[in-house]
């Protein structure tokens, strides 16, 4: 029988005594996520990114050293650092990807909402980011998203803190980008939040590709009012309170934790 992890106690381990705990338990969290993304295939072997704003006064966040596969993160091996760059602590020395910075400090700074920001560079969702169209109403997962994605025309490496300004004006007050020939983002108010939107927006993808195999012209696209239920229907995890949320970050964390998992070290 599996015995469930309660969500009291899904996180908890031994942190760093050089780390407050409030910053231990979204390192742990973070490291999770990676994870889980190396479990469900959504890596690019060492690129694309993560973070989570670390709780307190200070711009801190947390980032993936740069030359660790997703699934090496694991809570203490997370790099710290400002809002300007300066890495505040990075245990192994490897520094951070500058795309990596560009892309998560400019939402930090700019929407202090979204504490945590997930980014893939995945087959299906790269190949949606290259569709003019974007996201199609083909299916109850791309329903729920349908008019709330924002897009970002793809301008090279991010590399240049310039584009900063306009990645920022093109996310506007929306949690879910996708980026022009490129990927796939979602922000949210905790690592589990960010994660829900992921998930769900990387299955709308495959879904997408999938249906798309045998040609346009047979697709099939969900009802107007369809759409609009659907729409008004996911707008309860919007907020990120939803119990719902927590209930499906429980549960992959149960199925990581039954391969073993070190994330929490």
């Amino acid at each position: 029988m599996t015995v469930l992890v309660k969500p009291e106690t899904a996180h908890s381990a031994a942190p760093r005594p050089d780390i407050a705990p409030e910053e231990w338990a979204v390192r742990v969290k973070l490291a999770a996520a990676y994870q889980l993304a190396a479990l469900y295939g959504w890596t690019d072997h060492i690129y694309t990114h993560f973070s989570v704003r670390v709780p307190g006064a200070e711009e801190h966040f947390l980032i993936n050293p740069f030359g660790l596969l997703f699934d090496e993160v694991t809570a203490s091996t997370l790099v710290k650092i400002d809002i300007d760059g300066t890495i505040i602590d990075d245990p192994l020395g490897l520094g951070i990807n500058q795309a990596g910075y560009v892309i998560h400090s400019a939402i930090h700074r700019a929407r202090p909402d979204l504490k945590a920001v997930l980014h893939t560079h995945t087959r299906h969702g790269a190949a949606v980011s290259a569709q003019k169209e974007g996201l199609l109403p083909l299916s109850q997962h791309a329903l729920a998203y349908y008019g709330r994605v924002a897009y970002h025309t793809y301008e090279g490496v991010v590399l240049d803190l310039d584009e900063q300004e306009r990645l920022i004006a093109n996310l506007g007050e929306r949690n879910v980008l996708i980026l022009r020939n490129h990927g796939l983002l979602a922000g949210g108010v905790s690592v589990e939040h960010a994660f829900r939107l992921l998930h769900g927006l990387e299955n709308a993808c495959a879904i997408q590709i999938a249906a798309q195999a045998g040609g346009n012209d047979g697709l099939l696209f969900a009802p107007q009012a369809a759409i609009d239920k659907v729409r008004r229907q996911a707008t309860v995890f919007a907020d990120g309170e939803h119990p719902g949320i927590a209930r499906h970050w429980n549960a992959a964390i149960r199925q990581l934790e039954r391969r073993g998992s070190d994330y929490k070290s």
